[in-house]
């Protein structure tokens, strides 16, 4: 499989289980039956599990756009080493703005944040230069 697509698949994993922590928090701060249920007055979770919540939404909506430039570059047949770089320094960059944005440390994640970006931009370069 080529690089691209492993990263693909390791980023999709990724944002597949980071909802995992926030969710055990629930039930920790919660119990079990208001975390499956509907409580009209829940207790705040953890800050922790909530910036993971928010930087889970994040991951979701950049997997869109980075999943997306992957695919169409494969099917476009552009595999170089721009497009395998990217899409390595891309997983990276997610990972790092998960554990920065989790345990709020704010320019790590932005830093994390751009250089995902950057690597989206990098796959959208390399189709639209073709």
């Amino acid at each position: 499989m080529k690089t691209e697509l492993v990263y693909l698949t390791w980023a999709t994993a990724l944002t597949g289980l980071l909802w995992v922590p926030y969710i055990l928090d629930r039930i920790i701060v919660w119990g079990l039956s208001d975390a499956v249920g509907y409580p009209a007055n829940p207790k705040p979770q953890s800050a922790w599990a909530v910036r993971l919540k928010k930087s889970h939404a994040n991951a979701v909506e950049n997997l869109v756009v980075f999943a997306a430039l992957v695919l169409a570059a494969q099917a476009a047949g552009i595999s170089n080493s721009a497009t395998a770089t990217a899409c390595v320094v891309y997983f990276w960059a997610r990972l790092v703005h998960a554990l920065a944005y989790t345990f709020a440390i704010p320019w790590i994640r932005t830093l994390a944040f751009t250089a995902g970006f950057f690597a989206q931009a990098t796959l959208a370069w390399q189709l639209l230069a073709r």
